[in-house]
């Protein structure tokens, strides 16, 4: 007779089908559909300073200029927030960090409420900043873990929570700061990033099998290797590439409103054709994501790239109302899928336990770029009184996003030394 071992009778039984992928799965999809909630409310800390701009340059006195330092202030907090969130998600996980996230900027709600002046306001919208950018580049590296085929449309709908956030909120805020104040939304936008952010963190909790990042790793050693670049060097040519294409990027986004202003067509319009600009970046990013589903992140930010480039160059010969909001939808539904391309090269060519802060550190280079951009544009106008020089500095910037671009996917299709060619995920 065999003999039986004691633990037989306590083991379940063999199951002959082997544990299914999570990658692609349904709790991906479900755990996708969280992102996209978290992402519209944590996100909100970017638009809210737009909103309550003239308002607070009302009630303190300020000058336009003034009254913009906050603004500015944010955009620095979240360009540096998406690094430290991002190496915050790479060591403690997602949940903690929205959690920190979320306290940190309601934190800064409170602080922006109680100031007496700009100085206390502009130190609380950077602390809005930071604690803002976990709903951006940290979620889109989060959810890229736990998609391969699908991994192009997972990561553009995630940042799509972005502009999704500054279409909704003006319009749900809109009531209250007319009939309360700018301190009442910002009471509000507290007790609702508490509200939301919290709960739907915890529901974030599951965390990829060590083993599921085996897939991905040895997808990306390979393309690692076609590239002749380490990961540093790459990350900082990614980072390059991040401004050139956001300082081109800038020049209608932040300056649409006043160019419609100095044509005549007042504020409004220009109001309008940003409002068309940001639709046309969601969709962007959707369709983005289909095709690097198919061709990868390098060809799809080149596709974007060099389409945001000629959209810049049709607001050179017109600037006609009609031709300036076919020009300004046909920039929005280029451009849009430009910035989370950068996280899929960075999954693509990098270690999967680094992306949180190779994530970060590169949209924070975006970030840069769009004040950068913002700035340089101003600058121009302000030194030939014109903004055709600033869409000509656009151009240019956008053509060397393009040549480094165009020479990573060279480098990818000819390997140095005859390495093999990258395995494709």
């Amino acid at each position: 007779m065999c003999p039986v071992s004691p633990q037989a009778p306590f083991s379940a039984p063999p199951d002959p089908s082997p544990d299914p992928s999570p990658h692609d799965s349904a709790y991906s999809w479900l755990r996708l559909a969280l992102t996209i909630a978290v992402g519209i409310v944590a996100n909100v800390g970017m638009w809210a300073v737009i909103l309550i701009m003239p308002a607070v340059e009302a009630e303190f006195g300020l000058t336009r200029a003034e009254a913009s330092v906050p603004f500015t202030l944010t955009m620095i907090g979240f360009g540096l927030g998406n690094l430290l969130i991002g190496r915050m998600v790479d060591r403690i996980g997602i949940t903690r960090s929205l959690i920190a996230s979320a306290v940190m900027s309601a934190l800064a709600y409170g602080l922006a409420v109680l100031s007496p002046g700009l100085v206390t306001l502009s130190a609380a919208h950077v602390l809005l900043g930071v604690g803002s950018a976990a709903g951006f580049g940290p979620l889109m590296a989060d959810i890229s873990h736990w998609f391969l085929r699908r991994r192009g449309i997972a990561v553009g709908l995630a940042a799509s929570s972005n502009y999704l956030s500054g279409a909704l909120w003006p319009t749900i805020l809109a009531a209250p700061l007319a009939e309360d104040g700018w301190r009442t939304v910002y009471v509000i936008l507290a007790l609702v990033t508490l509200a939301v952010v919290i709960p739907m963190a915890f529901l974030l909790r599951r965390s990829l099998p060590a083993a599921a990042h085996g897939l991905a790793e040895a997808a990306a050693a390979g393309r690692a290797g076609s590239v002749g670049l380490s990961p540093r060097a790459l990350q900082l040519v990614l980072g390059l590439a991040g401004i050139a294409c956001c300082v081109a990027m800038a020049m209608p986004q932040v300056h649409i409103v006043a160019y419609c202003v100095g044509l005549g067509y007042g504020p409004a319009v220009g109001a309008e054709m940003l409002s068309l600009m940001l639709l046309g970046g969601v969709v962007s990013r959707v369709l983005s994501g289909v095709v690097a589903d198919r061709l990868g992140g390098v060809r799809t930010l080149l596709i974007g790239s060099v389409l945001q480039g000629l959209a810049l160059v049709l607001y050179l010969p017109w600037d006609g109302l009609v031709p300036l909001y076919v020009v300004s939808t046909v920039f929005g539904l280029s451009q849009g899928g430009i910035v989370p391309s950068y996280a899929l090269v960075v999954r693509e060519y990098m270690p999967a336990r680094e992306a949180g802060r190779r994530v970060g550190f590169v949209i924070m280079m975006t970030i840069f770029g769009m004040g950068l951009g913002g700035w340089m544009s101003g600058w121009i106008y302000d030194l030939s009184g014109s903004y055709r020089l600033a869409f000509v500095n656009g151009i240019a910037w956008n053509a060397l996003n393009v040549a480094i671009m165009a020479l990573l996917l060279y480098r990818a299709r000819h390997p140095r030394g005859g390495a093999a060619r990258p395995v494709e995920a």
